[in-house]
């Protein structure tokens, strides 16, 4: 059975079925405007369409997988996701979970570890041996290292132990599916300087610039934000990953190889250390 429910911050109008509340529309009322279709399976979890207004964001529009077998739980995330805009795919174990991941397009999933059927770490495995990209989020009490190893080795891109604050999952949310939308950029430039991902090629003028696999990540992570400062904690992050266990110096031995590479010719500085904060592209 499908349920329509129109929002509209002024004007609230459900037909059909009586699954989300008043409050709870009235709430994503105050988040978005469109159209929401929430259609039931029985047995194999159900799936809330969001149709939002043109000129939303198109990272707010993504279709998640929740799998996620306490039924609680996953009734809160799954609430939290469509208030933001997300189309949101639930299953309570790990075989629906893979059935809804093999017939839908997707653009990120959740997965709890302990599912009944089929665990989400076979799960995440299988998805990965099909060459899906999408980007995996972990749910689990186990906190372990040896855990968390297990699960990023299995192919998982995050891993979230239980219990967990919904606003530092919706952000890691947020951060894969911005990473995903940025990969989607080809080439990225900055005043004379020109990095192609696919190619993995970097310019300085008409200068060919050999970087390796580290450093181009690094460019490529300050050519993204251009005159944004970010600090080494958040260059370790995104760079690094956000388990590095080194030594956080490594960030200035890089911008110094960096630096080196791309004034080689005296070319005017391009990265820039804000002494006491951090480090920035800019002119």
């Amino acid at each position: 059975m499908n349920r329509f429910i129109e929002l509209n911050p002024s004007r609230v109008r459900s037909t059909g079925g009586t699954g989300l509340g008043l409050a709870i529309t009235k709430a994503l009322a105050e988040r978005m405007s469109g159209i929401i279709t929430v259609e039931s399976h029985p047995g194999e979890g159900s799936t809330f369409y969001v149709n939002p207004s043109s000129n939303r964001n198109p990272i707010m529009s993504a279709h998640i997988l929740l799998v996620e077998d306490e039924v609680k739980l996953a009734r809160f995330v799954e609430l939290e996701l469509v208030s933001e805009g997300y189309t949101v795919s639930v299953a309570h174990d790990g075989m629906t979970g893979l059935t809804l991941a093999r017939e839908a397009t997707l653009d990120l999933a959740i997965l709890d570890w302990m599912l009944p059927g089929l665990s989400g770490l076979e799960l995440c495995r299988r998805l990965r041996s099909t060459g899906s990209k999408v980007p995996v989020i972990l749910l689990t009490a186990r906190d372990e290292v040896n855990d968390r190893v297990a699960g990023l080795d299995a192919g998982a891109d995050d891993y979230v132990v239980k219990p967990f604050s919904i606003e530092e999952l919706l952000a890691r949310i947020r951060a894969h599916l911005r990473r995903v939308q940025e990969g989607d950029e080809e080439a990225l430039q900055f005043n004379t300087l020109r990095l192609n991902r696919k190619t993995r090629e970097v310019y300085r003028g008409t200068r060919s610039i050999d970087l390796t696999a580290k450093e181009f990540d690094l460019l490529e992570y300050l050519l993204r934000h251009p005159r944004q400062v970010f600090t080494r904690d958040q260059i370790l992050e995104n760079v690094w990953g956000y388990d590095f266990m080194g030594d956080s110096n490594i960030i200035e031995v890089y911008i110094r190889y960096l630096r080196l590479k791309l004034e080689e010719n005296q070319e005017s500085r391009l990265l820039h250390t804000i002494r006491g904060v951090g480090y920035t592209l800019r002119d």
